[in-house]
């Protein structure tokens, strides 16, 4: 009598050997290379649609679903914009800077965009926007041209940076939890990982 045994096989974990949780967010010397480098290369969009994300702090599919006349009145960029986030169905409101606004203007009149007109409209259909996944390719474009990994920096980075650096110069999580839309403060804590930050940075203050 034959007995054939079937040896089970584990299945490989699907984060084997990535780094998985919670994106690094960029620091002020990071921000600078990839501006200046995006600016060296005359990539109009790529400068707009960088400034923006760090201004606005959006999810990437908030983002990348903006129009113009989400932003502007006019031809003119508004200072201040107020979006209906899609996860949360809550508006959130967010600074645009002048130099993101500048840069915005260059790239509306390269494109020559219309109000109604996605800000940064998909290259293969001009009556879609730029996809999450495209967005995603390019923040890897962006971290890997200054030498950064890129399994340690996503989409996720550009929403988390403005708002680390805000905490970390005035310490108000309230503020940021209010600029992230976040409706506990709870999630802020969790998303800006302050626990370990603060615990690093009581170590360095401590170091001999």
């Amino acid at each position: 009598m034959n007995v054939v045994t079937e040896i089970s096989r584990t299945p490989t974990p699907w984060n084997k050997g990535k780094l998985v949780g919670q994106k690094a967010p960029l620091r002020l010397r990071d921000i600078w290379a990839i501006r200046v480098r995006l600016q060296l290369a005359k990539k109009t969009r790529d400068l707009a649609l960088f400034n923006l994300a760090i201004d606005s702090k959006l999810r990437g599919c908030d983002l990348v679903n903006l129009r113009l006349r989400d932003i502007a009145h006019g031809a003119c960029i508004s200072p201040r914009a107020i979006v209906m986030q899609q996860k949360t169905h809550r508006p959130v409101q967010f600074e645009i800077t002048e130099q993101t606004r500048i840069a915005i203007v260059d790239w509306i009149k390269l494109a020559q965009l219309r109000s109604e007109d996605f800000l940064f409209p998909s290259r293969i259909n001009s009556t879609k926007h730029l996809s999450t996944r495209q967005y995603a390719r390019i923040v890897k474009a962006w971290v890997t041209e200054i030498g950064l990994d890129p399994s340690s920096y996503g989409t996720h980075t550009m929403r988390r940076t403005k708002a680390s650096l805000i905490y970390r110069r005035t310490k108000n999580l309230r503020a940021v939890q209010l600029l992230l839309g976040h409706t506990k403060l709870e999630s802020t804590l969790r998303y800006l990982g302050i626990e370990v930050d603060d615990a690093l940075e009581m170590a360095e203050q401590t170091e001999v």
